[in-house]
């Protein structure tokens, strides 16, 4: 895994590491797979995962372990995509709106979530250099990950305020093309949250099982 920690290139005076540029671009495929409503967008978010996990292990430790969580949560997603019944006729999940008590639930989840794991990375200050923003991303990425597991449109909305603190913070800390990403990802994903709130609003019938798509 040395490899994969080294040089790749430099771009506008920024030093591209290899597991940075990998994990980040299975990210974006991640994220066009989710937008695609494909059940592979689980294992390629799982390997994504995997890669950045690489990048920041002995770095950035509380980055590292958000990544540990996000290849659980994959799993999780995974699980959920799969038992589901309720399909659309192109067999795909049909994306919904969160109801009121699973948007307080979350809400409520991320701010106690976003404190705890803070005063963790302050009680502990090698899990992180900023521990706040750290743990707000650390913390909307869970959410985002499981409100997704749930096909929620919603998810869409905490992967765009992860995204306002991420991009500033990679570059901060030397990650460059996970800043860059960052951007693209919000471009992406204003588009499918918008092709997801649109899906959740069509008369979509479910498809049972024996019957053809």
């Amino acid at each position: 895994m040395n490899w994969m920690n080294s040089e790749a290139f430099t771009l506008f005076g920024q030093h591209i590491i290899w597991s940075d540029m990998t994990g980040n671009i299975l990210g974006l495929i991640t994220l066009a797979l989710g937008w695609r409503r494909s059940l592979w967008t689980w294992p390629v978010q799982f390997l994504s995962g995997l890669v950045l996990f690489g990048a920041f292990y002995g770095h950035l430790a509380g980055s590292a372990g958000k990544q540990a969580v996000v290849m659980v949560v994959a799993l999780y997603g995974w699980w959920q995509w799969q038992r589901r019944k309720d399909r659309a006729q192109d067999g795909h999940i049909i994306p919904r709106f969160a109801n009121l008590t699973e948007r307080a639930a979350m809400l409520a989840a991320a701010a106690a979530g976003t404190v705890a794991v803070a005063l963790l990375f302050k009680a502990y200050p090698s899990l992180s250099w900023d521990p706040w923003p750290d743990a707000y991303i650390f913390v909307g990425t869970i959410v985002a990950m499981y409100a997704q597991a749930k096909g929620m449109v919603e998810f869409w909305i905490a992967w765009l305020l992860v995204d306002l603190v991420g991009v500033p913070l990679n570059f901060a800390n030397g990650y460059a093309f996970s800043g860059f990403v960052y951007v693209i990802y919000g471009a992406l994903v204003l588009w499918g949250m918008r092709d997801w709130w649109l899906r959740s609003r069509k008369d979509a019938r479910p498809v049972l099982e024996g019957a053809p798509a």
